[in-house]
């Protein structure tokens, strides 16, 4: 893994960062927590040593919420837009950060999934599904 530097942003474009490789982790997590900051069936996350992370733009427009609760979690996101964003995680020791904010594609792959016993009872194998290259044809019944 390089020390190659990628950027990424939120829908909006308003805030943009930047991370370095090589980076810690790549994974899925299947969390409720994660389902729901993410609305999805897991959420892509690499975790980046925070030295190899920096805010390039609006960093002023951006909210965190910290679940109480939680010994780690945290969530951060665009306030114009609403795109999940970077975080640091509690205790500082990690960034995490959403793969589907990066402008292009990392050198690192997912290599795990993490609470699997905790994912959406309704998850299903993308690869196990029909595939369109665009938004389908409507079909006429």
């Amino acid at each position: 893994m390089s020390e190659h530097t990628y950027r990424g942003s939120c829908l909006c474009g308003s805030i943009s960062y930047q991370i370095t490789g090589p980076f810690k982790v790549f994974q899925y997590c299947h969390c409720s927590r994660c389902r729901k900051i993410t609305g999805s069936a897991f959420s892509p996350n690499i975790f980046v040593p925070p030295e190899r992370f920096k805010w390039l733009s609006g960093e002023g427009q951006i909210s965190r919420y910290e679940l109480p609760e939680a010994k780690y979690f945290t969530t951060c996101f665009c306030s114009n837009c609403g795109s999940t964003l970077p975080w640091h995680v509690k205790g500082g020791m990690n960034v995490v950060v959403p793969c589907g904010t990066l402008d292009e594609k990392p050198d690192i792959e997912p290599f795990q999934n993490i609470f699997w016993d905790s994912r959406a009872p309704w998850f299903r194998d993308p690869a196990a599904l029909k595939c369109f290259s665009e938004f389908p044809k409507r079909h006429l019944q």
